[in-house]
Formats: structure tokens, sequence, C-alpha cells
């Protein structure tokens, strides 16, 4: 069991990328467009494309109005349609600033009047941009004839992405009222809610309204339900949701569907259960939108429950029709390395470098920290040298790997040198580990390096990184007590050669 824990986490994490919640804030929306579809699918006018174009490289914090208004200096037009593209386009990569500048810029500047999909959209953007209170006073100032179901349906969406559990409720309550809460979309807004903030007897008691009220459950309401069951490892749940599922014809149960099924047996221990499941969702992987997702996830799966040769057939079977990305190559690694193949997994990051894909240096890391765990540090050092032969730079990851290494396998001195080059190179949110961290900073001081101590502090200080007080204060008390020792062996020779 203990096993099945540890191997089930990175297969869990896949799932992260399915968040209920984040389809649910699709499907609010008539606007949404659909993720598998390219660049040249979502703009066919090719001057919408060069819009976007020059829209796309611009920085988060850099507004992109002046590209707007620069485009309508030109000459150029545009309508209401190609911009709500935009406006989609950009959502789905989280660049909600730029997103709602475009929605502000469309009424503002362009004067096209505001329909209820437009302030739905706008008041989903303001929470995630501006937050919750300011998505409030954009809804209080809408006027009555846009507070369609729809737009309440996206304030209860705000308050649900900021887990604000009364007020959606209240939000819910308003809608029941208004007649607008005769679907099960708001119900699984509310329902994924409870999921999210782990109210299991609230969805419980949801769940028993929507049958009282005949409001039909559809995909994503059965989909929470699941998740609430594995999240609970309740395989009886699981088992029942399955058969309901099965017997509805207006649902279609999806390899997703049956992915989730596999991690709640997998949890429980149930290792066939889990297997006749992953093979369902296999058979039905060709169906998934992001084919390519649904392939990683299931490699990951087919590892945690130790399956090597369901993961090997899989990575073959795949390889012979479909191109596999740098994502597939990772997870393909990953796995053989849980797995314990090294060896494998080696063989697969030859055939990557073969490919000369474009280089993702997540790849070799992950072959590096395989290599770090199981102490093979020259095999690791190796590995670095090829990645810097090939013009591409270790990062704090790569580092992270060694110093953790170093540490296990009780090398500490390389420990801390891999550390400071972890710490040159991290980006903001790349904070060493505290483990790590603690484990240098005691052998330094153990051996009365308190000035390289201190160059480790200075280091993190420059990064902007918060050094514990209690790190700080032991390198300063140390620090002061060397110098106390120091003077102290002074005078005493001076008192010594005075004798003489």
């Amino acid at each position: 069991m203990k096993s099945f824990a540890s191997d089930l986490n990175s297969a869990l994490k896949w799932h992260s990328r399915f968040r209920t919640r984040n389809v649910l804030t699709l499907s609010l929306y008539s606007t949404a467009t659909t993720t598998a579809a390219t660049i040249d699918d979502r703009f066919r006018d090719g001057k919408m494309r060069s819009l976007y174009r020059r829209i796309s490289p611009n920085l988060h914090s850099v507004s992109i109005l002046p590209v707007l208004d620069q485009w309508i200096e030109e000459g150029q037009k545009v309508n209401r349609f190609d911009l709500v593209g935009i406006i989609n386009e950009l959502r789905h990569y989280k660049r909600y600033n730029h997103a709602l500048e475009v929605c502000m810029w469309m009424s503002d500047n362009r004067y096209y009047p505001i329909t209820y999909t437009d302030v739905a959209i706008r008041l989903d953007l303001i929470s995630k941009v501006h937050g919750i209170k300011e998505a409030e006073n954009y809804f209080n100032d809408i006027p009555m004839q846009l507070k369609v179901a729809e737009v309440y349906s996206a304030l209860l969406n705000c308050y649900a992405y900021a887990k604000q559990v009364v007020e959606a409720e209240a939000t819910m309550q308003q809608m029941k009222g208004l007649r607008f809460a005769s679907t099960a979309l708001p119900y699984n807004v509310l329902l994924n809610l409870y999921y999210q903030t782990e109210n299991r007897e609230k969805i419980d008691s949801l769940m028993k309204e929507m049958d009282e009220k005949g409001i039909r459950y559809n995909k994503f309401t059965y989909s929470i339900w699941l998740s609430s069951y594995v999240a609970d490892t309740n395989v009886t749940g699981i088992d029942n949701v399955l058969k309901k599922m099965s017997s509805n014809l207006e649902v279609t149960v999806d390899w997703l569907i049956y992915s989730v099924a596999a991690n709640g047996y997998i949890k429980a221990g149930l290792v066939e259960k889990s297997l006749a499941m992953l093979k369902k969702s296999e058979e039905l992987m060709l169906t998934a939108k992001k084919l390519s997702s649904a392939f990683e996830c299931l490699l990951t799966q087919y590892a945690a429950i130790g399956k090597k040769e369901e993961v090997l057939r899989l990575w073959e079977h795949f390889k012979i029709k479909h191109e596999v990305y740098n994502k597939g190559y990772l997870s393909m690694i990953t796995s053989l390395l849980k797995l314990d193949d090294i060896e494998s997994a080696n063989k697969i990051f030859e055939e990557w470098e073969s490919k000369k894909a474009k280089y993702d240096i997540r790849i070799p890391n992950s072959l590096i920290g395989g290599y770090c765990r199981k102490g093979l540090l020259v095999e690791a050092k190796t590995l670095v040298d090829r990645v810097i032969s090939a013009n591409e730079k270790p990062n704090a990851k790569t580092w992270n790997h060694f110093t953790t290494g170093y540490i296990m396998h009780n090398q500490i001195d390389k420990a801390v040198e891999a550390l400071k080059e972890e710490i040159l190179v991290a980006e903001p949110r790349q904070k060493p580990s505290k483990d790590n961290l603690v484990a240098c900073l005691e052998f330094l001081k153990g051996k009365g390096d308190i000035q390289g101590a201190e160059e480790i502090i200075r280091l993190l200080k420059h990064k902007g990184f918060v050094v514990s007080e209690v790190s700080a204060m032991d390198v300063e008390k140390d620090k002061r007590r060397v110098t106390k020792n120091r003077k102290l062996l002074k005078d005493m020779q001076g008192q010594k050669d005075g004798r003489k």
C-alpha cells in the first residue's frame, strides 16, 4: 500500500489539468473555444492572425492597448466576432489582464453594444485580474436587463473560483428565487466548490436536491461525484457512479472518467480493478480532445501500478501512428524511473536526443534526478556535460537534484557547491529545499567554515529569498564565537611570547 501511495502522486498530478472547475468556467459562455484548434483554425481571417501575433509576444505586465490602437490607425478593421476570438485565445493561455483590456476596448473604443455574454466574460476576467470585490462592484452596476442567468452563473463561478462558500451559496439562493437554477450548470459549480473545499456532506445534500427537483445529472455532475468518492477512497461509491453513468444514455463515459476511477482503485490497492479501468480508458483514448495528454496520463498510471509491460506496450503502439512530443518523452522517462528501470529510461532519453526536438531541460533533468537518487553521480555529471555541449544551460532543478543526491550519499562538500549553483540560477519561485539548506549550513558550521555559511545566506538574500532567522542568527552566533576564540588564542599566544 505504501508503494501505491508514493507512485500515485505523479499520476494524480495529471488530473489537475482536467479540473472540473476549469471545464465549468469555459462552459459558462457560448463563445468559448476548444483547446484542440490551432491559431490558423481559430483565426481564418489572415489579418486577425496578424493582429493576434502582434499581441501575443507582449509580456503580461505590458499593456496591449497601444497595439490595438495602432492597428486601427493603420486603417485596419476589426469586428466583434474576431475580437471575441482573441479574448478567448488570451483566456485559454491565462493572459487574463490582456483579455480584459480587449474586452474593455471593444465597448469603450469601438462602441460595440454590450451583450449579456460580454458581461459574463468581463465579470469572470475582472474577478481573476482585480479580485472578487471588484467583480462584485461590477456586478452591482450591471443594468437589470443584462442580469440574466448566464451573468448570475458567472458571478457564482467567481465565488467558486475564490473558494468563498458562503457567498456562493447566497448567490445560488438568489438564482433559485429568480428561477435561474433550473439546469445542472449552477449546481455543478456549487458541487465542484464543495468538492474543492472537502464538504462531502453538502455534495450529497445538493445532489439529493437535484433529484427532488428533477434536474438531470450531466457528465460534469457525475465527474464531480466520482472525484469525491475517489478522494475518499470509497470503492462502493466509485462502483455506483460508474454503474449509473453507464446506464444513462444521455451521458458519454470518456477516457478521463475511467482514468479517474482507476486512480480511486489504485488508492484502495485494487490493482486488477484499476488495470481494467485503464484498459477501458485506453480504448477511448483516441476520442480525447488532447490525445497526447491522455497518452501521457495513461503511461504514468500504468507505472503507478507497477505494470512495466503495459508502459512499454503503450509506448511502442502509440509511436507507430502518432507523434510523441516532449511531454510524452518526459512521462515515459519518469514512468521508467518509477519502475526502477534506469537503463531503459536512458535509452528513451537517447531516442529523444536523436530527434533533435525543441530542447526541454525537464527531460534531461528527470534522468539526472534518477541518477542522483541511485547514487550514480558520475553519470549525472556526464549528462549535465551533454546538456552544456548542446548549448543549453542547467537550471535550478538540475542543481537541486545534485544537491539532494550528494546529501543522500554523504558527499556534503559537493552538495554545498551544487547548492550555490542552484541559488545562482534560481528563478523567484525556485527557493532551495529547506532540508538541503539546513544540511549544508550545518555541515559548514560543523567544520567551522562560517564564511562559507555566510556566502550561502548572502546568495539567498541577493535572490530575494527569505532566510530563516534561526539560520542567520546561528551563523552570526557562531561567527562571534569563532571571533572570540581567535582573539583568545591570539592573547594567549601574546602572553606566551611575552614570557619568552
